[in-house]
């Protein structure tokens, strides 16, 4: 899978994905990733893409042109149902089915915003997808596209060692996770659950569910409701 992010700061995107997992699958060609800086097709000396907005107010906004440039000369590699997500508060939020939905394409671009924003224009020129990551606000796109390209990337075959490990993972099932043990058997005077010592892999997965669905409850009743 094709990973294109449309940003100003592409060494943020870079470093930030350069490790892990997903160094490990961009090393063995399973997923690429590439920045398209926004700046290099600013048409001025100074390489200023932002200006004041219309009918006043603060900040600077991001003008439409260089975006719109930055996305047509990546365009040609794209293939024809590639979607263009742009990163903002107003999307829709962010969700594990969403996330299994996008690992099954071939490829997606993403806008990372900055300033107040960028030229609604743009946004209704080139962008299929608006997703938010939570309601609450960052001084730009590039945190929340690492958030988005790492959930998805790591849905993709082959980029976890044993696909089995995300298949019972907090939000697969509408459920969250079940509690995790590693050695040793006891710690701070608390022991693993006597059940995950059994050996008995039947009643061990009836545990798990049982947690499983008692955490939810507890943490997240909402999933429940799913």
């Amino acid at each position: 899978m094709k990973f294109y992010v449309l940003t100003l700061f592409p060494d943020m995107i870079n470093d930030g994905l350069s490790h892990s997992i997903i160094k490990r699958a961009q090393d063995e060609g399973i997923i690429s990733i590439e920045t398209i800086d926004i700046r290099d097709f600013a048409k001025n000396k100074h390489r200023h893409v932002d200006d004041y907005p219309y009918g006043g107010g603060a900040g600077m906004v991001m003008q439409a042109q260089p975006i719109y440039d930055a996305y047509m000369s990546i365009k040609p590699k794209l293939s024809e149902n590639c979607p263009v997500i742009y990163m903002t508060p107003q999307g829709k939020t962010f969700k594990q089915e969403k996330a299994r939905s996008l690992s099954e394409l071939e490829d997606m671009v993403i806008l990372c915003g900055h300033y107040e924003g960028v030229d609604e224009r743009v946004i209704e020129e080139i962008v299929t997808d608006e997703i938010s990551i939570g309601d609450f606000v960052l001084t730009g796109g590039e945190l929340a596209a690492m958030t988005v390209i790492d959930a998805v990337a790591r849905l993709i075959p082959g980029v976890l060692n044993k696909e089995e490990s995300f298949m019972d993972e907090s939000f697969s099932e509408n459920l969250l996770e079940y509690p995790q043990y590693t050695r040793p058997a006891e710690f701070m005077g608390r022991k693993v659950p006597d059940i995950l010592l059994s050996g008995h892999h039947k009643n061990i997965e009836k545990w798990r569910r049982e947690q499983a669905l008692e955490r939810t409850k507890r943490k997240r009743p909402d999933l429940l409701d799913k």
